[in-house]
This record gives C-alpha cells, structure tokens and sequence, in this order.
C-alpha cells in the first residue's frame, strides 16, 4: 500500500502552478531555437523550441512557461 494520497489532475504544474498554454508559430529562429509566437488572445511571445526541435510557421505548440513542450496535432 501506497503512504501517497492520490493525486488530482488539475492541468496546471505542480511545481509553478501555470497551465500550458495553445500558440501559434510565427516566425523561427533555428540558430538561437526560438519561435515567436501568437496567443489566442493575440499577446505575442518568444518561446524556447529547445525541447523539441525545430518549429514551422503556422504550427500550433503547447506552451508551459515559455518552452514549447509539445505540438498539437494537426
């Protein structure tokens, strides 16, 4: 038997508390891995593209504290 309670998912870091957030690539600077990127809400940001790679304009990537950690599928 397990000492932990179970855990509830909330959909946000438990380490930080912020939710990753859905944006939109719109431009890429492959030498420094970099994206600028658009929010829903139209709040332009840069996003670190470290974890995966290489992005492409019009792409959608799931965003947590400024680092791409996942892209959505197509």
């Amino acid at each position: 038997m397990s000492a932990e309670p179970p855990r509830r998912e909330t959909g946000h870091c438990v380490t930080c508390a912020d939710a990753a957030v859905p944006m939109r690539v719109l431009r890429v600077d492959a030498a420094r891995e970099l994206a600028l990127c658009e929010e829903r809400g139209g709040a332009h940001r840069t996003v670190d593209l470290g974890l995966l790679g290489e992005g492409t304009v019009g792409e959608t990537l799931l965003v947590h504290a400024g680092v791409a950690i996942a892209r959505e599928p197509s």
